[in-house]
């Protein structure tokens, strides 16, 4: 008899382990048919639907969810909505994904012979090789057959985690597959945290006459002025349309015995630090740290100042 657990600590740690086991042993024996689903997935012009039915339904969700933001188009159908019309939803360019640890849900066989009147490939997910979705399936992704984590062995604990966990494989094969960047992620994600850390520079800087421009020969008084005026603790020295040299407040400090006396070429530092459009707000906040400077101008491939971004902007926007 299974010796049970004896404190909280004792479960917890069962629960884990067996579940990291469980993993284990699904990720050195992965479906024979996954690469093929993963292939399909990318030849089909549709979308691709998920469905299953209590915990199976919330997993199916999260797939869902997952693979929508990485690049392959999805959303889920509850299946007792689907035999009340949301059937409709399924077009024959679609792929399916049905999930059931059983393999027998009765939910899922209305969405089960839809797609086989309508010669629409079906995923199935199961532990069940023999059961009616995985015989029934176009590709079957068997799960290994192990015993639940839960103390009376019954609750949907290590099933669900190996399903999960099966569902990010698809989505990460299908992203690798496409060559899904950092670039693509930040169009679906604009929002909280992780869409301000995808941010570009050409998306927050400060252009047209917020720019704090000089000509090589404007006096320093002049140029304090502009410096003071802008906002931003430095001033661009441009000459002949391309960024030459910055002034900054350091060097203003630095300058300041005669500084009246000079011209801005006189006293900006050449070779400035830049920056360009398509920079990550996160790089622009790390080369600005680097440098000890307060803002970074942003330049084209022309050397042309476009723009500038200060260290205040992104601290305001979260950027890490």
């Amino acid at each position: 008899m299974e010796q049970m657990p004896t404190t909280v600590i004792d479960t917890a740690r069962d629960v884990l382990l067996s579940e990291a086991a469980a993993l284990t042993s699904l990720s050195e024996n992965l479906p024979s048919d996954f690469e093929a689903a993963v292939s399909m997935i990318l030849e089909r012009t549709g979308k691709v639907v998920v469905g299953g039915v209590g915990k199976s339904g919330h997993i199916a969700r999260k797939m869902a969810a997952t693979l929508s933001s990485t690049g392959s188009p999805a959303f889920f159908i509850h299946p007792t909505e689907a035999a009340h019309g949301d059937l409709g939803m399924i077009e024959e360019a679609d792929t399916v994904i049905l999930i059931s640890n059983s393999g027998e849900t009765n939910e899922l066989l209305v969405m089960l012979e839809y797609c086989q009147r309508f010669s629409i490939p079906v995923i199935g997910i199961s532990s069940v090789p023999g059961s009616t979705l995985m015989m029934a399936s176009t590709f079957r992704l068997l799960l290994p057959k192990v015993p639940e984590a839960c103390p009376i062995r019954l609750a949907p604990m290590t099933s669900t985690t190996m399903t999960l966990a099966l569902g990010d494989a698809l989505a990460a094969s299908l992203m690798q597959k496409r060559g899904f960047s950092p670039t693509d992620f930040g169009v679906f994600h604009p929002g909280g945290k992780l869409g301000v850390q995808l941010m570009r520079v050409g998306q927050v800087m400060h252009d047209g006459d917020r720019m704090p421009l000089l000509a090589p020969e404007t006096p320093m008084k002049e140029a304090v002025l502009t410096i003071s005026e802008k906002g931003f603790g430095t001033a661009g020295v441009v000459e002949g349309g391309k960024l030459v040299g910055i002034i900054t407040d350091g060097d203003v400090r630095r300058n300041i015995d005669g500084l009246f006396d000079h011209t801005a070429q006189a006293i900006m530092t050449k070779t400035p630090i830049t920056t360009s459009t398509e920079v990550p707000v996160s790089q622009a906040l790390s080369r600005i740290e680097e440098h000890s400077v307060s803002a970074l101008f942003v330049t084209n491939e022309a050397g042309e100042p476009i723009g500038i971004v200060h260290l205040h902007d992104l601290l305001r926007l979260g950027v890490q």
